[in-house]
């Protein structure tokens, strides 16, 4: 240990519990040397914070590991010589009302998303997915949506209606992709190289961006529809195929929302 790092480690440790938990919180990397002499301090209260702290850190660490592991296969293909990468997923295949919507995203792929905490949309809670729908606005390069209302759903069935919400979402990005990863088995039609990436979601960075910006955007748009149409509590049922909302329907029968080609009863 270094003369200057003894003298620092011996100033912090001369603080309060209060003042060392402080300093601790507030500190990006604590020194080998620091971790040492927090850890055989006799105060158990500063034990305890060295402890969560190192808590936190391997926290970091799993996360950013997860995060190399989701951006693997982006990368592959960024090194390939395709600089404009789009994820792309859907949201609402399996609902009774409401339409399927989908989202194109492009990340920067030289940009560190890594403490963001993007994944799979269906791995969040309401209000985080709410939260990283704004980070994810600010922070991607480009986003398209596009949508499939429940008329169009019954016309093409939800395979078809769910690949032709992908395309429109492409074709709302304001560039054109060089890349595109679908999630799923099967890809739309597109003149542009891409692939399908099954359970992408959980695999590809850019895809589980998508995930997030197509549910709540479809989240958002069923609470809009609660308002207009009443009494199917689309606003806490997003139009899935709910008790309350199978009793809804018995009682009040369809509403523009419905797509009558599924079971509804």
């Amino acid at each position: 240990m270094s003369v200057m790092n003894l003298n620092k480690c011996n100033v912090i440790l001369q603080g309060t519990a209060k003042e060392i938990g402080k300093y601790v919180k507030s500190c990006p990397k604590l020194s080998t040397e620091e971790i040492m002499l927090l850890k055989k301090d006799s105060r158990k209260s500063v034990r305890k914070h060295v402890e969560r702290y190192l808590r936190r850190q391997q926290k970091d660490f799993l996360e950013s590991q997860r995060v190399i592991q989701m951006r693997a296969k982006e990368k592959l293909i960024y090194e390939n010589g395709y600089k404009l990468i789009a994820g792309v997923d859907e949201a609402g295949r399996g609902p009774l009302a409401g339409p399927v919507v989908a989202a194109a995203v492009i990340l920067d792929q030289e940009k560190n998303y890594g403490s963001l905490g993007i994944k799979d949309s269906k791995q969040l809670q309401p209000g985080r997915r709410d939260e990283l729908f704004k980070v994810i606005m600010a922070e991607a390069l480009f986003v398209g949506i596009g949508l499939v209302e429940a008329d169009e759903i019954d016309r093409l069935n939800i395979l078809q209606a769910s690949l032709l919400a992908m395309s429109n979402a492409v074709q709302e990005l304001s560039v054109t992709p060089q890349y595109i990863l679908f999630d799923g088995s099967g890809v739309p039609s597109v003149n542009i190289p891409c692939e399908a990436v099954k359970g992408g979601d959980a695999f590809c960075l850019s895809i589980a961006a998508a995930s997030i910006i197509a549910k709540v955007t479809r989240d958002r748009l069923m609470d809009k529809y609660d308002e207009q149409y009443p009494g199917y509590g689309f606003s806490e049922n997003k139009g899935y195929p709910t008790p309350g909302h199978r009793k809804a329907l018995r009682d009040r029968g369809f509403s523009p929302l419905h797509r009558k080609t599924f079971r509804l009863f």
